[in-house]
């Protein structure tokens, strides 16, 4: 089956040789500018929002950018991708094939994540338990054979994780196109599988229908990583703001909220802010956690450069003592 290629350093502006930092620098500021919540056009920016984040999805991870560069950098964006022997996501290189009568191609839709992600790295199906019936003879009930179970990815945005929602599923196989409503409940966790019974391959000879499985994939946001239920955002400092304290105000799934930055903050010092994480399975939060980085102007003036230059005087302050 035939798909797009998709071009993850394009859609994150990068060339093929960018560092880790570059391509999160590059994620962060593109996912900050079509955020959902942030945009005008909704239904547009929440679009190009799953293209940012499968991309980020893939070169941010180091095992996924690997398999996908060795692709090659010759392929156009928006070509046609078969993926070669053994680069697919599935064994042998042949994704979507059943294993049953009645079998065959099928992908899914509102996933958010696209075909040429689940060829490279994401939809499986898997062998169905039934199977002929041992009793002799060759009735009806001993030819029923049980259908395939499907599984699949499905990316989930924090904000679906903390409150919920309902998303609706399309799986195409060789001869027919199914919608399925899947309710995503607060609290869910990476790498958790939503479980959709009946909704697999089905059964042949009047056998039961295989399950459909969706792997959730907490989707990259750009304040927030993940730390099982807590969240934490990186937060840049001005060196006055580090040395004398101040109040600044963070985001959270929530709205913001303002913190109080004790005087004499260092880089890398985390502030916890409880139960501003995600839900956890007991019903409670984690926490966010609020991780400081100093950040020193590119550029001072003189003035600023004269007033520097007196603290250094007067200071009695020697880090390395």
């Amino acid at each position: 089956m035939a798909v797009q290629y998709k071009d993850y350093y394009q859609i994150l502006g990068v060339p093929r040789s960018a560092s880790d930092a570059d391509i999160k620098k590059s994620f962060r500021k593109l996912a900050r500018e079509y955020h959902p919540d942030v945009a005008k056009d909704k239904k547009k920016s929440e679009e190009k929002f799953k293209e940012i984040n499968e991309a980020y999805e893939v070169l941010g991870d180091a095992a996924k950018r690997k398999k996908y560069d060795e692709l090659g950098p010759n392929w156009k964006s928006g070509a046609e991708f078969r993926p070669p022997p053994g680069q697919g996501g599935f064994a042998g290189g042949q994704p979507f094939q059943g294993g049953h009568p009645g079998g065959g191609d099928f992908e899914f839709g509102g996933t958010g994540f696209s075909s040429f992600f689940e060829q490279l790295f994401g939809s499986r199906m898997r062998e169905g338990t039934g199977g002929f019936g041992r009793h002799g003879g060759f009735s009806n009930a001993d030819m029923a054979e049980r259908g395939n179970d499907v599984e699949g990815d499905i990316m989930v945005s924090l904000e679906e994780a903390a409150r919920g929602s309902v998303r609706t599923v399309n799986v195409r196989h060789a001869n027919r196109n199914e919608s399925h409503q899947v309710r995503i409940p607060a609290g869910v966790s990476e790498g958790q599988k939503l479980r959709l019974a009946g909704r697999g391959e089905h059964g042949s000879g009047g056998g039961q229908n295989g399950d459909l499985y969706l792997n959730v994939r907490l989707a990259r946001h750009p304040d927030f990583d993940v730390d099982g239920n807590n969240l934490i955002h990186e937060l840049d400092l001005a060196p006055w703001e580090a040395a004398l304290g101040a109040e600044i105000s963070v985001p959270t799934l929530d709205g913001r909220v303002n913190i109080k930055i004790p005087a004499g903050t260092a880089s890398g010092q985390k502030l916890r802010v409880r139960g501003r994480g995600l839900l956890n399975r007991e019903g409670g939060h984690g926490d966010l956690f609020v991780v400081t980085r100093i950040v020193f102007p590119p550029k001072i003036s003189d003035a600023q450069k004269k007033i520097w230059s007196q603290l250094a005087h007067e200071s009695s302050f020697n880090p390395r003592d």
